[in-house]
């Protein structure tokens, strides 16, 4: 069918040879094309068939066709009982039934956004259409949107050059830019030989016809002469106007007019004004003033119009050419972001053996995108979210896709330090600063100057180091330890952190305006419980690189092992899934993994919540968050039989995390 819309551009000869096409896949007695006019309405161009109703040529007003026919949001129209379903009040249905049809299938033609007309099938056999025929219609009105496009841009056509035959001089001047007001003064002039006058202006409509902009006057204007102007209640019907001619502009205009004064002031005395219209609507007008009274006449008005007519043809071209242009901006930005996004992701791919890029989930999608924008910027970031469901990937990648990305990567877990180590490892120290400081060391700010700081944990960090990580993030300069000099911290600060820092803030643990310092820009990574979908994606990118690490291929896994990988709740993320699956690839050497082959935590704990199913109510009484987390420490050392790399292991901590809680909760 391509083929036969590409052999002619001609309306009916293209909707000719559809029709006949079109038999061959769509069973139907009758089809039409119908074309939008601008005033709403549709003009039946032609019918091929002998049901359907219609005579080519006609003009239909949007009264005269039922709801039931125009559809709702330009989709596709199928009526499978056309007496039943059609209201023959209106004078569209009551052709149709009157012409034996008892089915329809009708839906847009469109141009982008812009409506050109419709496509219909018409049959005397009931429910004759198919979701299948929907498909065929929509495609073929694809089809038909270039040519019907065509003979509307050619009727256009046709009218412009009837109508401006006689300013076939404007039309180089006009064509040499795309800024109307860079030609405006050769406009004028060259109008000057038919219409003389000592000024021209073009006024552009706004604020809802409130007010007027001076979008361009040929010469000079006079000192001091506004941008816009308001437009006076009594002066609001004059917008209706086809002209209007002002012989006396001193006497017939309203004084208080702002208008008449900047005529006045100006030395001029007449005017004539006539509309610009863009897109069917009044936009603005383009008069022509004198200083002589009295100068203008009615049989002046025509030429004037073919005048307005060709700057608003200039206008739409420059609308036109403006609207490209920041198409193509748009183009060029989603390009741009598209070429980050995957800049991100095979960052994130080749980052480690983790895999965490694997998935489809929208909530991960999410993520990449987010990092993506702030990337290019400075900005600081705060990663939310569970252990494990890959933070420090997010910042490195935030990183590499950052101006700084050939600068230092710098990270600090800030749970695996106790306060003191941590505000040296973090600010550098002089020698003497305390005891065992035999000489100065450069902290991790110094060691990322001109890079990225990632600070893990965050939350963590005692009081102290925070009022101490404020000013670094306010003033950008710190001082080490013991020492008295103010150095520049010329860093990009990403942090991360697992609690709910506005929690802790209610609690007095963390301070509220380093919270706001550091979730300038917040993403939230979400846990692996909530993107369920990915879980057998990443379990086989798992398996593979686990595989070929250990010199055999990616094992299979069982029916029962992946039912049991879907149904649990994965508390540590994806880092507990990786160590789960390594654990398996050891327990079945190489061979299939069974479902007795996954770790305790998983094999033993049973079925979590059903994917999609509502987690457990929270009792009335409320939960606090510290006694459950200790309970859990406590549970995980007796599963572990106290060893500690094996409980932190269950509980997807590292060794240095879980002996921050143990001292924190005083568990020995």
């Amino acid at each position: 069918m391509c083929r036969v819309v590409a052999g002619t551009l001609e309306l009916r000869e293209v909707f000719s040879r559809v029709a006949d096409a079109a038999h061959r896949v769509v069973a139907f007695d009758a089809m039409g094309i119908t074309r939008a006019t601008e005033a709403g309405g549709i003009i039946l161009y032609a019918v091929a068939g002998t049901a359907g109703g219609g005579t080519p040529g006609r003009e239909l007003t949007f009264e005269e066709i039922s709801p039931a026919l125009r559809g709702q949001g330009g989709r596709v129209v199928r009526i499978a009982d056309a007496p039943r379903e059609l209201d023959v009040r209106h004078a569209l249905d009551r052709e149709i039934v009157g012409s034996g049809a008892l089915s329809l299938l009708a839906g847009p033609i469109r141009r982008g956004e812009a409506p050109l007309g419709g496509l219909w099938f018409a049959s005397k056999q009931r429910d004759a259409f198919s979701e299948r025929d929907e498909v065929t219609l929509a495609a073929i009105a694809d089809l038909l949107a270039v040519a019907l496009e065509h003979e509307r841009l050619t009727d256009a056509e046709r009218l412009r050059l009837r109508r401006h035959r006689d300013l076939e001089q404007l039309v180089p001047t006009l064509a040499r830019a795309l800024d109307v007001r860079e030609v405006f003064g050769q406009i004028s002039e060259i109008a000057q030989k038919v219409l003389p006058h000592d000024r021209m202006a073009l006024g552009l409509l706004e604020d809802e016809g409130r007010s007027v902009r001076i979008y361009a006057v040929s010469g000079a204007p006079a000192p001091d002469t506004p941008e816009s102007y308001p437009i006076l209640e009594s002066e609001r019907d004059q917008l209706d106007w086809d002209f209007q001619i002002v012989n006396d502009i001193e006497k017939e205009m309203v004084p208080s007019s702002t208008r008449r004064a900047i005529l006045l002031k100006a030395g001029m005395r007449s005017s004539l004004r006539v509309p610009i219209y863009l897109d069917g609507s009044r936009a603005g007008g383009l008069a022509f003033h004198s200083r002589q009274p009295g100068r203008f006449r009615t049989e002046d008005v025509d030429f004037a119009h073919r005048v307005a007519d060709q700057v608003a043809l200039a206008l739409s071209h420059q609308r036109l050419a403006e609207e490209e242009r920041r198409a193509e901006e748009a183009r060029a930005a989603a390009a741009r972001l598209e070429a980050r996004v995957r800049r991100l992701r095979e960052e994130l791919e080749s980052r480690d053996g983790f895999g965490r890029v694997v998935g489809n989930a929208k909530s991960w999608r999410d993520v990449l995108v987010q990092a993506s924008k702030v990337a290019p910027t400075d900005t600081t970031v705060l990663l939310t979210g569970e252990s494990g469901t890959g933070k420090e990937v997010i910042a490195r990648a935030i990183h590499r896709a950052s101006p700084r990305a050939d600068q230092p990567f710098i990270a600090l877990n800030c749970a695996a330090l106790p306060e003191q180590l941590l505000e040296s490892e973090l600010f550098g120290y002089e020698k003497g600063a305390f005891t065992g400081a035999a000489g100065a060391h450069s902290g991790r700010l110094e060691q990322a100057a001109g890079g990225t700081l990632f600070l893990d944990e965050v939350g963590e960090m005692s009081t102290l180091v925070q009022a101490k990580l404020l000013r670094v993030l306010q003033e950008r300069e710190f001082q080490r330890l013991g020492g008295t000099r103010v150095l520049k911290a010329d860093v990009r600060v990403v942090a991360a952190t697992n609690r709910d820092l506005k929690g802790a803030i209610s609690r007095g643990e963390f301070r509220q305006d380093l919270f706001y310092r550091l979730s300038v820009f917040e993403i939230h990574l979400p846990p692996l419980r909530e993107r369920r979908e990915d879980v057998l994606p990443l379990t086989a990118r798992f398996l593979e690189e686990l595989g070929r690490g250990m010199g055999h291929p990616a094992p299979g896994i069982s029916k029962e092992a992946r039912e049991l990988l879907l149904d649990y709740a994965w508390p540590g993320n994806v880092r507990e899934l990786r160590n789960a699956l390594e654990r398996a690839i050891i327990l079945s050497e190489g061979g299939l993994i069974q479902a007795e082959h996954l770790p305790i935590p998983v094999a033993s704990a049973g079925p979590g919540p059903a994917r999609g199913a509502p987690l457990a109510s929270l009792p009335p009484e409320g939960i606090d968050l510290d006694d459950l987390e200790r309970e859990l420490v406590g549970q995980a050392l007796e599963r572990a039989r106290y060893n500690k790399s094996r409980a932190a292991k269950l509980l997807g901590l590292t060794r240095a995390q879980l002996y921050s809680r143990l001292e924190k909760y005083g568990i020995s």
